[in-house]
């Protein structure tokens, strides 16, 4: 079985600013980490490793420092690395940004399952995933918590309101993981990063994978992100106490001064 693990290097969301003047992320000066989703949809393909002998193989986008978070994967496990990065890819928005890794995934060549974080914490789309099934023409399940894959079949655990569905799928087939509330992610040892440095790292512009350059960048891309801000601080809450008639009486009082009720 050969497996892709489709993995993005995001910033720290916790440290992450706004520039108030431009409304675009302050990136400088901020750690980048492997997007949480993405760190569990590898876990599950090493996993399935573990049980099955495939091979996997992650797949990033992204400028040349996003290879520290393919070194972290090979560290982790997976046995080889590939990471598109052009000027041709940049400013792509969601849909440009899966058609590029479509074409990527065809470039890498015989593929049985992707697996995909269900979204990336600096974009919440949960667009990526689907749209690279989209363009492959492959099925897709998405925000699954577990998935086990036995032969020529997967079965999924997915997530829908009120509980979950179990399903199962023929592969080739493109599935994005979302993760439980108590997930720790793992990370390797010393020795595991150091091993990994011998590890097999590609790195691929558009012209190798065959893509269109028209479906790439700002070009290719039918979306517009016009800026980005923080939301407006709360103001500080008051406290109110009395018996339920004054406490009645003043709430009345603040609907009127508010114009919610004359």
């Amino acid at each position: 079985m050969n497996i892709i693990v489709c993995i993005k290097q995001v910033p720290d969301s916790t440290q992450v600013k706004v520039d108030p003047k431009t409304g675009t992320l302050i990136r400088a000066g901020v750690p980048s980490i492997l997007n949480p989703y993405d760190h569990y949809a590898l876990e599950k393909a090493l996993a399935i490793k573990a049980k099955t002998g495939a091979k996997v193989t992650v797949l990033s986008m992204g400028p040349q420092q996003a290879t520290a978070v393919l070194r972290l994967a090979l560290a982790l496990g997976a046995d080889e690395g590939v990471l598109l990065s052009s000027r041709a890819f940049a400013g792509s928005d969601t849909w440009a940004t899966s058609y590029a890794l479509a074409m990527a995934v065809r470039h890498i060549g015989r593929y049985d399952l992707i697996l995909c974080g269900q979204m990336a914490i600096d974009g919440d789309t949960a667009q990526t995933g689907p749209g690279i099934a989209f363009h492959l023409g492959i099925p897709q399940i998405t925000f699954c918590e577990s998935i086990d894959a036995s032969g020529n079949q997967i079965v999924v655990k997915k997530l829908i309101e009120g509980g979950h569905q179990i399903l199962e799928a023929d592969l080739p087939a493109l599935v994005t993981m979302t993760m439980p509330h108590d997930y720790v992610a793992k990370y390797p040892s010393f020795m595991a990063a150091h091993k990994a440095q011998d590890k097999v790292i590609h790195v691929w512009t558009e012209k190798d994978v065959n893509a269109d350059p028209h479906k790439l960048g700002l070009e290719g891309s039918p979306t517009r992100v016009d800026r980005i801000f923080p939301p407006p601080a709360r103001q500080k809450g008051e406290m109110f106490s009395g018996s339920a008639v004054e406490l009645a009486d003043k709430f009345v009082e603040i609907l009127k001064k508010e114009s919610v009720i004359k």
